[in-house]
């Protein structure tokens, strides 16, 4: 919805229905206009080199699929476009707090620049942000990279 807002034309997948139906809901009170696919991310071939900013924010699946994913992504981009990759990191199991509880679907960035190969990798980390729970705040981790499509 934020890239919508400041005039990015926007495609959104998801394989929910119902979270499609209330995403487009949200589009409308919001006043912006989104593209919606219902699609199986790992199966999904979006437009080869066509988008300048491919965004894949907490998808927690098993690496091989992740895999997958990742490179129907990755093939998305136009030269010069970026892939942005957030998720829950690994060490947010003991260190922080929230997202899946399962070690097989969660990932660090050392992972996802492993599995990105032909991109140019601008950032790879571990990144801290403060959550706000029934006990109060606490610090989730994820793991960001950002990977550009040599031009």
């Amino acid at each position: 919805m934020w890239l919508a807002s400041k005039g990015w034309r926007v495609t959104g997948a998801d394989f929910s229905r119902a979270g499609l139906a209330k995403a487009q809901r949200l589009a409308t009170d919001r006043g912006v206009e989104v593209t919606w696919v219902e699609a199986d991310v790992v199966e999904w071939r979006p437009p080869t080199a066509s988008f300048d900013l491919v965004v894949v924010m907490y998808l927690h699946l098993l690496a091989e699929q992740r895999r997958q994913a990742l490179a129907h992504a990755a093939a998305a981009l136009a030269p010069g476009g970026v892939l942005l990759v957030v998720g829950h990191d690994t060490s947010n199991l003991l260190k922080g707090t929230g997202g899946p509880q399962d070690p097989a679907v969660l990932f660090g960035p050392d992972e996802i620049v492993q599995d990105l190969s032909g991109l140019q990798i601008e950032r790879a980390e571990q990144v801290k942000r403060t959550v706000v729970t029934d006990a109060g705040e606490a610090t989730a981790i994820d793991a960001l990279v950002r990977a550009v499509r040599p031009s």
